[in-house]
Order: structure tokens, then C-alpha cells, then sequence
């Protein structure tokens, strides 16, 4: 008799202590739970040794990353309704420790353990960073992250972000408007709060595949030096310079930001970049960024934020991020990066949230991978595109439920005069 799929709800219930939201499929075909749910799909037992290996959301991950989990129906509604299971359980609910001092919570472990079968761990699908010792974002480990998230394939990145090429939160003037829209929208938004003028110079800091540095060469006339980590995304913003005819005003280093010595510049863009800064550095970070910039000099930081945790000596990074998607990124709430910025010398003038619109992009990203899926596994791994199928619709929820946000600070190296060169009224630049 099937029937894996109702032993495995009720144990999972009652090491949780809370309904299952979403049907189960079992490897024997069997199936429980709420008549026309998605259904969470087990495909063999090694994905139970997963989660006894490791409890929680990595080994969850690693079943998903390596086939052995799956969803069947809407992603987004299935992520959603098992949001309060994985991030959303609050403070009352019971740690894995806690949990098993009850007795029949240990009997349904001894379940578990029993319908998982013959018991070595698997090893840790081949996609998951591989972990260095020592400390974080040194130059070296800060390159080895960013080649682990950035240096996935050009072409791969191609099919999710469209022609634009921008791996950041869009700008939309409507929901029903295309994505190569409301990233140039973007990009002029940021240029436009820079207030860039023909003849200077322009420090574009993590420049990704050269968008934003192109643009505002080609739109506003600066001369532009963009950094980045990845090999792959400065040898393919190369060439889409050279096709643009603008060799002679962009310049793109594989340079850490730590190492640029030519300044100073008249404006600096950092897109998406400070999450992987971490807050060790960050103080560190901002003081570089101001000490290149002219006195007068604009810093357009755009980052995404979280929620500030009662004790913020109880955060950590979410386990799937780290091991999957951004190694050793971390993310601060909006406040910390604005007091380390003004630390750092900086007068804050316009801090601009743009949560919702991160929720749009995800989405279409999520379209792009979904319609060229095939295609995108060939590109890199079957393993590869679960993860970032599961990590952007996971974002684009987190973004909506304002588990998340994203924000653009625009900041000032005001000179002592106190002439900061802002006008008096500012939110004009929408265009």
C-alpha cells in the first residue's frame, strides 16, 4: 500500500507543531493535504536524509537544488503558504532543541529516520559555495563570492535579465510596462539624482555588464571607470563598449574598489553592490567612496535593506543565500547604512524606497527563466537554475510582504562652506 505521503505529513507536523499548508507527494505515489494546494513533490528518500542531515532551510535547499524536491503548481503561491513554516515562525515558535525534549516529537523523528531509509548523508549538491577559513570580505574571499554568483555564464544571464543587462531593482512607471523600460528608467533615475554634466567623471563601483557606466556615457556625456570583481562581466562590458563606439569615454577595470588610486571623481554610482560589503567593512567602504569623490561629489548608493531584528546580535545571514546564491553577502537595515555613511563624512539628502518595484522585477526575471528553461539548464546546470528560479521568487515575495526592501541613498561630500550644490527643492530628476 502508498503511503508514504500521509506518514510523512503527520510526522512533519508534529516535529513542526503546525499544519502542513501544502499537499505532500510521495516517491510511491501517494498524496496528503489541503484538496487543491500546490503540492510539495519528495521525489526519493535521499531527500529526506537531507533534511535529517540538516534541519532547516539548508537542507531543505540542497534538496531542492539537487532535484529531489519539487513543487507542482503556482511557485509563488507555494512559497507563500510555506513562508510560516520556514522564515516566518516568530518568536513562539519552537527551536528544533526545544521541540525535541517532547517525547512523541522524538518518536516522530525515530519515524522520519525509518521512512528515510538507508542513512549516509548525501553530499552537499556540487552548486553550494564552497566555504574558505578565515576572515570575511578580505579582497581575496570578496572575489571569490562575486565569482561564485557573477561568473555563471553570460549567456545565462542573458536569458533572466533580458537586454538591458541590469541585475538590480527596476524603476516602473506601471506594472504593465517592459522590464528594458523600467531599467533604462532606472539608470536615468540615478543619473538624473548624480546630476551628471558632459566632461566628469564618473566611478560606477560593482559596474556589473556595463549598463550603467553605457548610459550615462552615452546619455549624459561623462567619462565613465567601472569596477568589478567577475572576468567575465568586465570582458563582456568591454565589448559592449567597443560596439558602442565608446572605448574613448568608459573604461572597465577588474579592480577592487578598495584598489582604485585615481581619483578624484565627480560622481560615484554603487547599484546593487554594498550587500556584499558586509557590516565589518562597511564603515570602511563609505569612507573609501568619500575620500574619492570632489568635494561637492554625489554617492548614489542603491541597496537592498532588511527589517531591524529586536536584538541585532541575534541576525544571520538566511542559510540558502549564503550557500547557494551570495556567499558571505549580508544585509543592514536602511538606518545602520545611513549612520555609517554619514560616519564616513557624508550629508545624507534623499533616501528613496523603491520596495514594490523589486517585487516587479523579480517577477519578470522569474518569466524570463521560465520561458527559456531548457535552454537555461544547458547553460549551466539543472541544479544552477533551481536555485535561481527558487531564490528570485522567493525574493520577489519577501520584497512584496515588505520582509525586505531596496533603497536608493543619494549622499553628498559637502565641503566645509556648507555648499552642498543640491537644489532647494530636490525630487525633480523623474524626468
Amino acid at each position: 500500500m502508498a503511503d508514504a505521503a500521509p506518514r510523512l505529513k503527520s510526522l512533519v507536523e508534529q516535529i513542526v507543531g503546525a499544519p502542513l499548508p501544502v499537499r505532500v507527494r510521495a516517491w510511491d505515489g501517494s498524496e496528503a493535504g489541503p484538496p487543491g494546494a500546490p503540492a510539495l513533490v519528495v521525489r526519493n528518500r535521499r531527500a529526506l536524509r537531507r533534511l535529517l542531515w540538516k534541519p532547516g532551510e539548508l537542507g531543505l535547499a540542497r534538496a531542492w537544488v539537487a532535484g529531489d524536491l519539487g513543487i507542482d503548481g503556482d511557485l509563488y503561491t507555494a512559497l507563500d503558504l510555506m513562508a510560516g513554516l520556514i522564515w516566518e515562525r516568530g518568536e513562539d515558535a519552537r527551536t528544533l532543541s526545544q521541540a525535541l525534549r517532547d517525547p512523541d516529537v522524538r518518536a516522530a523523528v525515530r519515524g522520519l529516520v525509518k521512512l528515510a531509509g538507508p542513512f549516509p548523508p548525501p553530499a552537499p549538491p556540487r552548486e553550494e559555495a564552497r566555504r574558505v577559513r578565515g576572515h570575511l570580505h578580505t579582497r581575496r574571499t570578496d572575489k571569490r563570492a562575486i565569482s561564485h554568483h557573477y561568473d555563471v555564464g553570460n549567456d545565462f544571464y542573458e536569458i533572466v535579465l533580458g537586454p538591458s543587462m541590469v541585475y538590480s531593482c527596476a524603476y516602473w512607471e506601471s506594472p504593465d510596462g517592459t522590464l528594458e523600460n523600467a531599467q533604462r528608467d532606472k539608470l536615468e533615475l540615478v543619473c538624473r539624482k548624480l546630476d551628471l554634466k558632459p566632461g566628469q567623471r564618473l566611478l560606477d563601483v560593482g559596474c556589473g555588464w556595463g549598463s550603467m557606466a553605457i548610459h550615462a556615457a552615452r546619455e549624459h556625456g561623462v567619462s565613465v571607470v567601472g569596477v568589478t570583481l567577475s572576468q567575465e562581466q568586465a570582458a563582456y562590458a568591454r565589448k559592449r563598449v567597443a560596439d558602442e563606439g565608446l572605448t574613448d569615454r568608459v573604461e572597465i577595470r577588474v579592480q577592487d574598489y578598495r584598489d582604485v588610486a585615481d581619483g578624484p571623481y565627480d560622481a560615484i554610482s554603487s547599484i546593487g553592490m554594498a550587500e556584499h560589503v558586509g557590516a565589518e567593512r562597511y564603515l570602511e567602504y563609505a569612507r573609501v567612496l568619500h575620500a574619492l569623490l570632489k568635494p561637492g561629489g554625489r554617492l548614489l548608493n542603491h541597496q537592498i535593506a532588511r527589517r531591524p531584528e529586536p536584538d541585532e546580535s541575534a541576525y544571520s545571514v538566511d542559510a540558502f543565500i549564503d550557500a547557494y546564491v551570495f556567499p558571505d553577502g549580508e544585509l543592514a537595515p536602511i538606518g545602520t547604512t545611513v549612520t555609517q555613511l554619514e560616519r564616513a563624512g557624508f550629508e545624507v539628502r534623499d533616501v528613496e524606497s523603491l520596495r514594490e518595484h523589486y517585487g516587479l522585477t523579480l517577477r519578470r526575471w522569474v518569466a524570463n527563466l521560465e520561458a527559456e528553461w531548457v535552454r537555461a539548464q544547458a547553460l549551466t546546470s539543472p541544479g544552477r537554475a533551481r536555485v535561481w528560479r527558487l531564490y528570485m521568487a522567493a525574493s520577489a515575495l519577501a520584497f512584496e510582504h515588505n520582509r525586505i526592501g531596496v533603497n536608493q541613498v543619494l549622499a553628498v561630500r559637502t565641503p566645509e562652506s556648507g555648499a552642498s550644490g543640491m537644489p532647494l527643492r530636490a525630487r525633480t530628476w523623474g524626468g
